[in-house]
């Protein structure tokens, strides 16, 4: 379709609300969440957080940041030189999508440098991701046995309520107000995928507002009919 690419372009400028007030708990993120509020339990003061894409990583990673005066950065960010700055005494640390320190030059040193320091500061470090260590295509021995040994933590696949509350969520942080017969009819019609989800309001989002239109049952179903064109 002509207009295709336009119509799919996803506009993902505007800002999410990552307050713990605005997170939404569920039976699929439970767990996960009763050890990001332990942090004293866990194993010399790591854990590693685990899940799919959308899966809410990024929110729970933004406020117990928040909570623990926690740095936040990415791990394809990290070097080695800077690593020293970046573990404070007692503090917190977040590095989020450690999967990635794999496919970045030097952010593997970097990492196994900060799970040094971290131990000898007393420093809690939080790690988020979407597969475990030992998919991460790791080369340094020191770092993969270290990561393969840290406690994990999983977010879990969301069920039909998660997945509604996560649609309204971010209608609402677009300020789109849509009818709750469209959202019970996109839980019916999509896969039960949180990042699916975020790209298909997304989308949703910009074609409304580039056609000045509302948002629409027969809106979406087109657009769920090509979305995956939006990944190509």
């Amino acid at each position: 379709m002509a207009g295709s690419s336009r119509q799919l372009t996803l506009d993902l400028t505007t800002a999410p609300a990552h307050a713990r007030a605005d997170f939404l708990p569920a039976p699929a993120n439970a767990e996960a969440l009763q050890m990001l509020d332990q942090p004293q339990s866990w194993p010399q003061g790591r854990m590693l957080l685990v899940g799919p894409e959308g899966a809410g990583k990024t929110h729970m990673a933004a406020f117990w940041a928040a909570e623990n005066g926690a740095l936040r950065l990415k791990a394809a960010a990290l070097r080695p030189d800077a690593a020293d700055a970046l573990v404070a005494e007692g503090g917190a640390l977040v590095v989020e999508d450690a999967d990635r320190a794999g496919r970045a030059a030097g952010a593997e040193q970097a990492l196994f440098h900060l799970w040094n320091l971290s131990a000898a500061r007393d420093c809690l470090l939080l790690l988020t991701a979407r597969t475990p260590p030992r998919d991460w295509g790791l080369v340094l021995p020191d770092l993969r046995s270290r990561m393969q040994a840290m406690p994990l933590v999983r977010l879990g696949a969301p069920d039909e309520a998660l997945l509604a509350a996560v649609l309204v969520k971010l209608f609402a942080d677009r300020q789109q107000n849509v009818p709750a017969d469209l959202i019970g009819w996109l839980v019916l019609n999509m896969d039960r995928d949180l990042g699916l989800a975020r790209h298909l309001v997304a989308a949703l989002d910009r074609r409304a507002l580039a056609e000045k239109r509302p948002i629409t049952r027969r809106l979406a179903a087109e657009l769920l009919d090509n979305l995956p064109d939006a990944d190509a």
